[in-house]
């Protein structure tokens, strides 16, 4: 049961770093995010690279069964980048996504826990309902950002919709 627990947690977290972190290397859909005007692209680049290689990290490894033990490595750099989001998001009044990015990063550790070897010190059970909450906590929230509106760029004092770190 927490293998495939931990399988859905990647899977999920690889999925939604994917889609946040290809726009940003590509430079095409950056529309749908603000606050990206005022960072330099090479540093956004930086993090869509980073968020890109984290989702491939979590999931290839153990679909290669090769070098597995970078998989909670990637959970933790996962972790770091949403925490950092966080961040980012505090400094823009924007609470929902910080909650968004602070669940995304707990699913990230619980996922490093797992599959880091720390887990036979912390009983199955914990871990499994640990990303059961998780889960749809975070599908909450997205489903939150998803549908508040979106105003026209540069509206004052204007709702924003800021989906992913």
């Amino acid at each position: 049961m927490l293998d495939l627990t931990l399988w859905v947690a990647q899977g999920l977290l690889a999925l939604f770093f994917l889609a946040a972190g290809l726009p940003k290397v590509v430079g095409r859909g950056l529309d749908r995010w603000d606050g990206f005007d005022g960072i330099p692209r090479g540093l956004t680049v930086v993090i869509g690279v980073s968020e890109v290689a984290g989702a491939l990290a979590l999931v290839l490894p153990s679909l290669l069964g090769a070098l597995g033990w970078t998989t909670p490595l990637a959970a933790i750099g996962i972790a770091v980048v949403s925490l950092m989001a966080a961040g980012f998001h505090v400094r823009a009044c924007e609470w929902v996504c910080v909650a968004e990015t602070a669940l995304l990063a707990a699913l990230a550790g619980a996922v490093a826990v797992g599959r880091g070897g720390v887990a036979p010190a912390v009983p199955p059970g914990v871990l499994v309902a640990a990303i059961a909450l998780l889960v749809p906590a975070i599908v909450v929230v997205l489903v939150l950002l998803a549908r508040r509106p979106v105003a026209p760029r540069g509206a004052a004092g204007s709702p924003q919709r800021v989906v992913g770190g």
